[in-house]
């Protein structure tokens, strides 16, 4: 085939089917077996602490105005470890020559965490939340508390490193149809929140960095995406259930680890939402799939690639008609502009590899990270739109002396940053000689991912000789563990029961309201399925509907409900006085009910018109119909009902 002839869209449908890609909603657990899905979880969750694991700042004190006292310039510096290695992590950062700025506040931050002071002993609060979290999990508490230092190379904690301990070791978690067994529970300190990373510049907040975190891991048990997504859900609600976890944005992230049959863990770091998670596992693990057939297809026509090599000449701006915005723009910033000849890459380039992506963007997202030339970063032969006219690039193939079975790259950037860039491309399809890259992948709301940076290496944790081990007594643990919440299998079982929708559950679990509603059913003894649907539907409507006070808490629901049966009203009434109180919760429920103009009124009174009613509905009815007749004199009778006695009951008087 000649280059004339090649069709990318095509090219990209084909490789699509080749993979079996199907859409999630279309696959089946067959399809996972297929391509040998298997998942595994790390998930983090803030503590609700008073104070950061190893000093006195606040914790949970959050800078959202951008207002800083300070900030703090570093650089990523790589160094040999005992064994006279380099760190695979620390090498791409070093390549990028990033500038990390930490903004600094002082309420929220010391000395401690840029390193100049030692830490203090770990927070007390913080270990035995974790070791109760831990005991919920059905982990093995360890005997004594080893705190040890964790690289973190990407800039997000000042030092370089984390510190953190492991609580618990080889638990489980029940799901509905499995049980899913836990590697381990550790409790870290939090890493910095980043606010920008443009070019060679990455910012970062330091408010919540050193705040007390628990993560859990899990083994790869998960066979397909739904289950990956159920057993974070149950880590992260097995937490809150103890009520001394952070809630909110930013309080609970996971990093998720995917692999197919044949390809290698990746990890998706930090994602937000759980209700991402399943479209994510199953687009990586299908990259990761179709990255296997584009290995097949490159050695299928070069079996030995140990000589594989790039070439590349610099274009000049003024020798072609470039009308593509992105090179024109490089051409005003006085970039510099490098064709590259892949050879025998034809097709590799438009290879299907997520949905809306191919193999080029592979190579663009690294471009992006490694070398800092932020997107839109090149172009290539393989461009579904050409970006790039055929006469343009026939005259590039002509000057890298291009072969018809090659694939070419036109990349753009500062004259400092295109060496990073030509070794960055060379290495990127290197790899897809090998396979699957081992990395760490950002996550989007669409499902599908991008490079971060290479996944961190095996000896990644050394002993922190600043922190002597913390011994655990069993008096001490068996305390602990001694008013623990109801397990989250069992609270979803109760909730069955009583009869609350399903459809309600994951509102209910993720806000902890289970001991809400059992508080209202045992002491109040209000009909569980009304509770439970009052919370998983009412609530949740108000929530997205109206301001929430400052001062609104969980528990003003049942002094609302207590309030109208001491005083006869029907509970009807909760759903009108519920948007006032989440609103203005300092006001008094006999204020609300003034508001809304509610009177009380005898039963007697309001059911007396009915008679009436239904001789004025048979002078205007348009059909004999008792049916319409019943919902008419309903519909006349609800103001004055509602509060006063229950509808079901009224309702049961008109048809009689």
């Amino acid at each position: 085939m000649t280059q004339t002839d090649f069709d990318p869209a095509a090219n990209y449908e084909q490789t699509k089917r080749e993979a079996g890609y199907v859409p999630r909603k279309e696959a089946t657990q067959e399809t996972y077996d297929r391509i040998g899905f298997m998942s595994g979880l790390e998930v983090h969750q803030q503590l609700l602490t008073k104070e950061k694991l190893f000093c006195h700042c606040p914790g949970g004190i959050y800078n959202e105005d951008h207002i800083f006292d300070a900030e703090v310039i570093r650089h990523m510096r790589p160094t040999l470890s005992e064994l006279g290695e380099y760190d695979g992590t620390a090498l791409m950062e070093f390549k990028t020559r990033k500038n990390i700025i930490y903004r600094v506040k002082n309420e929220t931050t010391c000395t401690y965490e840029v390193d100049d002071t030692p830490p203090f002993p770990v927070n007390r609060e913080a270990l035995d939340i974790s070791i109760r979290i831990s005991l919920l999990s059905k982990l093995n508490i360890v005997g004594e508390v080893h705190i040890t230092r964790k690289q973190y190379l990407d800039g997000s904690i000042p030092t370089g490193f984390q510190r953190t301990a492991i609580i618990g070791v080889e638990g489980e978690i029940p799901l509905k149809h499995k049980k899913v067994r836990l590697i381990q529970l550790s409790l870290e300190e939090d890493s910095c929140r980043e606010i920008s990373d443009v070019g060679h510049w990455r910012i970062y907040k330091t408010d919540r960095l050193g705040m007390p975190l628990i993560e859990t891991v899990t083994y790869p048990d998960m066979v397909n995406p739904d289950e990956v997504k159920e057993a974070c859900d149950y880590i992260r609600f097995l937490a809150r259930s103890t009520g001394n976890v952070r809630t909110g944005i930013g309080s609970g992230r996971q990093d998720v680890n995917v692999s197919c049959r044949g390809g290698t863990r990746v990890e998706i770091k930090g994602v937000s939402h759980t209700r991402w998670i399943p479209e994510l596992t199953h687009n990586e693990c299908f990259r990761q799939w179709s990255l296997l057939l584009l290995r097949e297809k490159l050695l299928k026509a070069m079996p030995d690639f140990s000589g594989w090599k790039i070439h590349h000449e610099a274009l000049h701006f003024h020798s072609f008609k470039f009308t593509h915005p992105p090179i024109v723009q490089a051409k005003k910033a006085k970039d510099r502009l490098i064709a590259v000849n892949l050879p025998g890459f034809q097709g590799a380039l438009s290879h299907f590899t997520q949905p809306g992506k191919m193999f080029a963007d592979e190579i663009s997202d690294r471009l992006k990270v490694i070398a800092c030339i932020e997107k839109p970063n090149m172009t290539h032969s393989e461009a579904f739109e050409a970006e790039i006219s055929r006469q343009d690039f026939d005259k590039i193939r002509e000057i890298l002396g291009a072969a018809p079975e090659d694939a070419q790259i036109v990349v753009w950037g500062p004259a400092e940053d295109i060496p990073t860039a030509l070794e960055t491309i060379e290495e990127r399809c290197l790899m897809a000689f090998r396979g699957i890259p081992n990395e760490t992948r950002k996550s989007f709301i669409d499902g599908t991912t991008i490079f971060e940076r290479v996944l961190p290496g095996a000896d990644r944790m050394y002993p922190d000789t600043d922190s002597p081990p913390i011994p655990l007594e069993d008096q001490h643990i068996s305390r602990l563990g001694e008013d623990l919440p109801d397990e989250v299998i069992d609270r979803y079982h109760q909730f069955r029961k009583w009869d609350i929708p399903e459809d309600t559950y994951t509102y209910l679990f993720r806000n902890n309201l289970y001991p809400e509603i059992k508080r209202i059913v045992e002491e109040l003894g209000v009909k569980p399925s009304f509770a439970g649907t009052f919370f998983g539907h009412r609530l949740k409507f108000v929530e997205g509907h109206y301001t929430r006070g400052r001062e609104f808490h969980y528990g003003l629901i049942y002094d609302l409900f207590r309030f109208l049966l001491d005083r006869e009203l029907d509970l009807a009434l909760t759903r009108k006085m519920l948007p006032l109180l989440y609103e203005h919760p300092k006001m008094d429920f006999e204020s609300i009910l003034t508001s809304l103009k509610f009177k009380k009124i005898p039963k007697q009174d309001i059911v007396s018109p009915i008679p009436f009613l239904r001789t004025k509905y048979a002078q205007i009815r348009y059909r004999d119909d008792r049916e319409a007749e019943g919902r008419w004199i309903m519909g006349q009778l609800h103001t004055m009902a509602l509060g006063n006695m229950a509808l079901a009951e009224l309702g049961k008087i008109v048809k009689q």
